[in-house]
């Protein structure tokens, strides 16, 4: 508790996470065209202009700013929800692979543990994906070379994992260590992996309208503008640093809006994927070094004979 105090006094100056330096451009500009439009009127030359105000409504810009970051924060929780998904699907396909596929020879334990791994693989393959980044050192640990290889060709990587897990899968079918129902199980929640993997390409590759994002822009650079012109008369000599702290109002959300919609990035506010895949990386290793008390066909006659003697 003492801790989280500490951290919440100075957040009101914090930098890091914040957008201060993306519009800090902005609000020096503004500060500095009031502070002129005041030495102006200081001088009695005609500046103040109040009817401007009723150029851009504020409900208006308002209304606008609101939908923007909206619109934003909207595609970033879908991103999220997105990539909580794929950790609860990593979860449960890996428990299911881990215990109900059986184990015939010593290579069948070792072919699981790579198919666990290459769970782990498609979530960093789509963390790359969705960033646009090439295939990596990341996914070298995680897989054979030979997958790794190969994957250095693929348009799609993460793809090309879910294909190898669902081969694998069907392998141990025709192998007869899986039965239908337990296929089937398992490649419904392998098919959850790849619709989570559309929705974040689907958010990535539908950005906001470029002429909306424009129109906005320059709405807030036109109502800026004319905001020392509205208040230097009553303001005075404070015109200056008003007109900033509303710039830095006004671009704040703007900028906020503008870092969010895109959460796959490196920008402090994105989404923590790589928390996230070390996260699911520390499971399956959890998971690995855990003995499925599976019980052995002739345990199971046993049970079966003590039952029907109870009865």
């Amino acid at each position: 508790m003492t801790a989280d105090k500490r951290k919440r006094v100075p957040m009101v100056l914090q930098l890091k996470g914040s957008v201060i330096s993306a519009i800090a451009n902005n609000v020096l500009l503004f500060g500095i065209f009031g502070t002129i439009i005041s030495i102006l009127h200081y001088y009695q030359l005609p500046v103040s202009q109040p009817i401007l105000g009723s150029v851009i409504p504020s409900i208006v810009l308002g209304l606008l700013l609101v939908f923007r970051t909206n619109t934003a924060y909207e595609r970033f929780w879908e991103g999220r929800k997105s990539w909580g998904s794929i950790v609860n699907t990593v979860r449960n396909l890996a428990r299911q692979i881990w215990v109900s596929v059986d184990e015939i020879s010593p290579e069948d334990r070792k072919d699981k543990i790579t198919a666990l791994y290459l769970l782990v693989a498609f979530a960093v393959a789509m963390k790359l994906h969705l960033r646009s980044e090439s295939v990596n050192h990341e996914l070298q640990e995680l897989m054979p070379a030979s997958m790794h290889h190969e994957l250095k060709i693929m348009n799609n990587p993460p793809i090309e994992v879910a294909f190898w897990i669902g081969d694998y899968l069907q392998r141990q079918y025709n192998c007869n260590c899986l039965n239908s129902y337990q296929l089937t199980s398992m490649q419904e929640l392998l098919n959850d992996l790849v619709d989570n993997l559309g929705i974040c390409e689907r958010i990535l590759r539908t950005p906001m309208p470029m002429a909306y994002a424009i129109h906005l822009k320059q709405l807030l650079f036109l109502y800026c503008m004319l905001l020392p012109f509205q208040m230097v008369e009553s303001l005075g000599w404070w015109t200056g640093l008003i007109a900033a702290l509303v710039s830095f109002t006004l671009f704040g959300i703007e900028a906020i809006g503008l870092e969010i919609e895109n959460p796959f990035g490196y920008d402090a506010n994105d989404l923590p994927l790589d928390t996230i895949c070390q996260t699911m990386k520390r499971n399956i290793d959890d998971l690995i070094s855990l003995t499925p008390n599976v019980r052995s066909p002739q345990s199971k006659i046993a049970t079966t004979e003590d039952l029907s003697l109870d009865n």
